[in-house]
């Protein structure tokens, strides 16, 4: 059984993510923040990690990205979740009884529109969507209610007032699978490599990023996604984190190396298969 750290608790969109990503019973380690994953890595090696890095409403967690370049572990697959709340409560709630709902900021953020529905609700940021669900739980908070997987809800025995909540239906979050490199290249023995993950300044000059832009558009690779985050300690100068998706892989490398004599520093996130996305 493979055993896989996520921040947030047990029922969390993270974990489901994990056994969805392997398709089998996973064991899960709860974390209580992004950076605690890669401390339980550290202690114990063959531990995979999953991380969001984007979601298609509240956007990219840039920290996240940060943490990867920091800690060096390659990324070795990537999984798109369906993300649906639900409004959960103590058994014998109703929702018009509710004085209070708590949930992660950016899950109250998702469902702002049922949330409008109730306008005499206190709203109350937590850390985690399942942690809030056990906090109702186990503390039995009559009349306040969490917003978190239907999952969530099932493991700490509370009610489902109501089902798919979010805005959005089209609410996805993407997952980053990474860990030790001989974990990475266990797990990726069948794979098929088709996509990669980069960062890489540039030298403070006109036209700097279109020229390396021009270049992988010859070599034809596609951007999937461009993010440029600030270079601390360098004021006005950026770093950008780059997806890019390929069909050939001894290409790709080739527009690899046409692309280092125009910036100031490469460096490797991981190269993984293009990842599938949940029915639900």
């Amino acid at each position: 059984m493979k055993k896989v750290a996520i921040q947030g608790g047990l029922g969390a969109y993270h974990g489901i993510a994990a056994e969805n990503y392997f398709g089998e019973e996973v064991e899960i380690v709860p974390c209580a923040t992004f950076r605690d994953i890669f401390k339980t890595i550290k202690k114990e090696p063959n531990t995979v990690g999953i991380m969001a890095i984007e979601n298609t409403i509240a956007g990219s967690l840039l920290g996240n990205y940060e943490l990867l370049k920091e800690n060096k572990l390659p990324i070795a697959g990537e999984f798109k979740q369906r993300i649906s709340h639900c409004f959960a409560a103590l058994p014998g709630q109703a929702i018009h009884s509710i004085e209070e709902v708590q949930s992660h900021p950016i899950a109250l953020m998702q469902c702002v529109d049922f949330l409008d529905t109730l306008p005499n609700v206190k709203i109350v940021e937590h850390e985690d969507t399942a942690l809030a669900a056990r906090d109702v739980a186990g503390k039995k908070l009559a009349a306040t209610a969490a917003i978190c997987s239907v999952r969530a809800a099932e493991i700490y025995g509370l009610d489902i007032l109501a089902r798919g909540i979010e805005t959005n239906k089209h609410n996805f979050t993407r997952f980053l699978v990474f860990g030790n490199r001989w974990v990475v290249d266990e797990l990726q023995k069948d794979d098929v490599l088709n996509k990669s993950s980069i960062v890489f300044t540039l030298p403070h000059t006109e036209g700097s990023l279109s020229k390396v832009l021009s270049v992988l558009s010859f070599y034809g690779i596609s951007l999937t996604k461009i993010q440029s985050l600030p270079i601390i300690g360098r004021e006005w100068e950026y770093q950008f984190y780059v997806d890019l998706k390929f069909s050939d892989l001894e290409r790709y490398h080739q527009s690899l190396d046409a692309i280092r004599p125009l910036i100031s520093e490469l460096k490797m996130l991981g190269e993984y298969p293009e990842g599938r996305q949940s029915e639900k």
